[in-house]
């Protein structure tokens, strides 16, 4: 086992509502220039995104650091249920999309997003992962802020 699965914690999840319709939530989950505007933590931009939304279909982030370093990942979508359900694998690569070397890619990373409409215009979003590297919990929670943010200014 690598240095980095030593670290690695299991089925961590996050539960966020959202003040927004259950399409909405689905729409800036999925649409790339949504994307775009909220991943990553505070301080950090996504200057690229491409996803081919479909089962077998690839997605593949850039997330910039503060300083202007990039890291990539990516993922392959394994089912989707609209506007329910979103399983995918993860990845991290370079920016060519090349996976990286096994040491960094040593478990097979699985998300598992639901979205469940609550009436009044709001959303239960659940993000459910495998395997997650010790502290990176805050950054997600960082990263679902920030959609909060544009949720709220997209259904204003």
């Amino acid at each position: 086992m690598t240095e980095r699965a030593t670290n690695l914690l299991e089925d961590l999840e996050i539960t966020r509502i959202f003040g927004a319709e259950r399409e909405l939530v689905w729409k800036a989950w999925t649409d790339p220039k949504l994307v775009m505007q909220w991943w990553g933590p505070k301080g950090f931009t996504s200057p690229a995104c491409k996803i081919d939304f479909r089962v077998g279909g690839q997605y593949f982030y850039c997330m910039r650091t503060p300083d202007g370093q990039d890291f990539w990942s990516g993922g392959e979508f394994k089912e989707i249920v609209a506007p329910e359900k979103i399983v995918s694998t993860l990845f991290y690569a370079d920016q060519n999309g090349k996976v990286e070397p096994a040491d960094k890619n040593d478990v097979e990373v699985r998300d598992v997003v639901t979205f469940e409409d609550i009436g009044n215009g709001r959303t239960k979003m659940v993000f459910k992962r495998s395997y997650w590297d010790e502290g990176e919990d805050e950054g997600m929670k960082q990263i679902l802020d920030k959609l909060a943010e544009l949720l709220a200014k997209l259904a204003a």
